[in-house]
């Protein structure tokens, strides 16, 4: 992923993801708790997340993490509930772990990699070889110094994750915009030429010999020259015993950049090489069920190819997306589900989590989280947010697992089913929401033995 390319060295439709990141401001009007608290804490029910969707499907769904981020409750309940992968953003990038030759600090990657592996998720190692984002020293070096450094920086890091690493971006963006299908200029390439791609896999699968490696690009999605460049060096990889098993696809996209029509045909033909296809920092400009119909597209091409391993968005929310202004991602910058976190669920197979409903203009999407927990009960809480259209009315169908019972509910007029398993939920009293505004209800669940979280079914607008 780039950060700070050299100028001109990046193509248009990739905007620069600056380092600094706007200050978290947590929302609260209207919230109400039973203990006035807000607190985005518990997991939802299988088939209703995107991790455990994508896993019915024996994929994955990750995200990108910051570290400095995992503090913040909302960023973290959101990670720990949809995703079942995580991609260390920048802190695993040279310079975040060798700023000082032979000097190294992990602090930061392992928090996310602690983290990930407290919740029983698997870790992306991201980057090992790259031309941005390396200390000022590196482009210093000699031929054979650099030599000596790529792979002992290789070693050091695989060496200090053996075995908490599901797969390794061994090398990243090594080819050129454009026409050429060359290699980029790098320091690697300048001084090692074309010949430190093998070597760099070569010494990667001998520091950690169970964890896949993966080349990692972007404007590959499509054929093109680009990608017509990685294929011929992927299937010499392949044909020559180098040993590679995945490559990745970037899929950054936006109006000027869409999905290609043959993203799924080029997913196919890396495939078919021998090595798995992953989606490796997806994210989608735009809004709505435009949006959405380009998540699904992408969603589909990977459940339609059978070494696709699985799908990372770059980011949990459009609040700290890299592209934030083109509101890229499947959670707003409230945390609430867009149409797109829907659209990518419903190809999942999975089913509610508060997509939007209604119709014509007047949407809505509703949004759960646990807040409070006790021995025989917790308290649950759905944020119901208007879509780009103010609303009059909202439902919001709850259904809780027997033997569960909902012994108290607030800020709504509930409604139930014959079973008493099923609660719609109403306003209580005005239900008009202005476009984007939120108001939120809240019950007590009592367990009875099972604490599984409710499946909240989408929000219907009027």
């Amino acid at each position: 992923m780039i950060l700070n390319p050299p100028p001109g060295g990046e193509s248009a439709h990739r905007p620069l993801r600056s380092r600094a990141r706007r200050a978290f401001t947590l929302a609260t009007a209207g919230v109400l708790t039973a203990a006035g608290v807000l607190s985005l804490a518990g997991t939802a029910d299988a088939a209703t997340t995107l991790g455990s969707s994508a896993a019915a499907k024996g994929r994955y769904f990750g995200t990108a993490v910051a570290a400095n981020h995992l503090g913040e409750s909302a960023y973290a309940s959101a990670l720990d509930t949809e995703f079942n992968m995580v991609t260390p953003e920048n802190e695993m990038k040279w310079d975040a772990v060798e700023s000082t030759r032979n000097s190294f600090g992990f602090g930061p990657a392992d928090q996310i990699v602690s983290h990930a592996q407290g919740k029983g998720m698997k870790v992306r190692g991201h980057t090992l070889v790259w031309y941005s984002q390396l200390p000022g020293w590196v482009g210093g070096l000699g031929a054979d110094d650099l030599r000596t450094a790529m792979n002992n920086h290789i070693t050091k890091v695989m060496d200090h994750y053996k075995g908490k690493i599901y797969a390794w971006d061994v090398v990243n963006e090594a080819f050129q915009d454009g026409g050429s299908g060359a290699r980029r200029s790098s320091p690697f390439q300048d001084k090692l030429g074309g010949g430190y791609i093998e070597e760099a896999f070569r010494t990667a699968r001998a520091a950690d010999p169970g964890a896949k490696l993966c080349y990692n690009d972007y404007n590959t999605d499509g054929q093109n020259a680009k990608s017509n460049a990685v294929y011929a060096m992927v299937k010499d990889f392949k044909q020559r015993g180098v040993p590679i098993d995945c490559v990745g696809f970037q899929s950054h996209f936006n109006g000027n950049s869409p999905v290609p029509g043959d993203y799924r045909a080029n997913l196919q033909r890396f495939a078919d090489l021998g090595v798995d296809v992953q989606i490796t920092e997806l994210d989608i400009e735009g809004s709505g069920s435009a949006q959405a119909a380009d998540y699904t597209k992408v969603a589909n091409a990977c459940l339609a190819v059978s070494r696709c391993a699985g799908m990372t968005v770059w980011g949990v929310t459009d609040k700290y997306s890299w592209r934030s202004g083109g509101t890229p991602l499947l959670l707003d910058g409230d945390y609430a589900k867009k149409p797109a976190y829907s659209a990518v669920l419903t190809a999942l197979g999975g089913s509610g989590g508060g997509g939007d409903g209604g119709t014509g203009g007047a949407t809505c999407t509703a949004t759960y989280t646990r807040t409070d927990t006790w021995g025989d009960r917790f308290n649950g809480q759905v944020t119901v947010r208007a879509g780009s259209s103010a609303i009059s009315g909202w439902t919001v169908p709850v259904t809780v697992t027997s033997p569960q019972k909902v012994s108290t509910t607030w800020n709504g007029t509930p409604s139930w089913d014959s079973s008493g398993n099923v609660m719609t939920m109403r306003p209580n009293g005005n239900g008009s929401l202005a476009a984007g505004a939120s108001v939120s209800f809240g019950f007590t669940v009592m367990t009875n033995g099972n604490t599984s979280a409710p499946a909240v079914g989408a929000c219907t607008a009027s």
